[in-house]
């Protein structure tokens, strides 16, 4: 009887340390564009690689688990866009006849995946589980497993830290399959939306680092950010063939 005394409790913890972690991820993916009635935003993508430095430009507008992404600068890739439906990811350049299938984990700009430039639903995405809890730059945070649901996510593994005061994302490791970490990243919010009438912080600034080489990094910089409906239609790949 104790046994299963035991077992049961440690099963209730477990359980409700799952939920937990999910909580916390839906909560922080809202600061990253999770917004169900439809954001708009600029990004500028900043790339510091193997000496070199180049700057990219972009438009997002995103409605629930859909986003399409315009090119703006540099010049050459104007009227670029990628669109993303659900989990898949297409693009199109005025030199093609119709869009064409894409990967989220290719290379949009040094250290930032295609993945990266759009919103994060990290909690439908992935499963999370509570590793520990500790404390960074003076603050409490959560630190979580994520593991993908599907193979063509941007990563196949996340170790995310989640405040517990903000219940935003502050820090980021992306695993290899075998759990070793090849970028980390770094969040700021210093955008604000306002959601149901009430501020919300919006991601302002993230920071790719290549784990091995940290001076190769991408820094994405999030600009004038705003709640706007988007028509479902922009979204519809067909609407961009020519």
């Amino acid at each position: 009887m104790k046994k299963m005394i035991g077992l049961a409790i440690l099963l209730f913890a477990s359980l409700a340390q799952a939920d937990m972690a999910l909580d916390l991820l839906k909560e922080s993916d809202k600061a990253r564009g999770n917004l169900e009635g439809g954001i708009t935003w600029d990004s500028e993508v900043e790339t510091h690689e193997n000496g070199n430095a180049s700057t990219r430009e972009f438009r997002i507008r995103a409605k629930g688990v859909n986003a399409v992404v315009d090119a703006l600068a540099p010049a050459r890739n104007k009227g670029e866009v990628y669109v993303f439906n659900d989990r898949n990811m297409w693009f199109f350049k005025p030199s093609l006849k119709k869009p064409v299938a894409i990967s989220a984990r290719q290379k949009l700009s040094g250290q930032a995946a295609n993945g990266d430039i759009a919103s994060t639903h990290y909690s439908r995405d992935y499963n999370p589980t509570l590793e520990k809890t500790e404390t960074l730059n003076g603050e409490k945070v959560h630190v979580l497993m994520l593991k993908a649901k599907a193979n063509n996510l941007t990563y196949d593994q996340i170790r995310y830290w989640i405040s517990d005061k903000s219940k935003k994302a502050v820090k980021a490791e992306f695993l290899t399959l075998q759990g070793e970490p090849f970028k980390r990243a770094t969040l700021e919010y210093d955008n604000t939306v306002q959601v149901n009438g009430k501020p919300l912080q919006f991601v302002s600034k993230i920071e790719i680092t290549d784990a091995k080489m940290e001076q190769n990094k991408s820094i994405i910089r999030y600009k004038k950010p705003k709640l706007e409906s988007q028509p479902d239609a922009i979204f519809n790949i067909n609407n961009l063939r020519r």
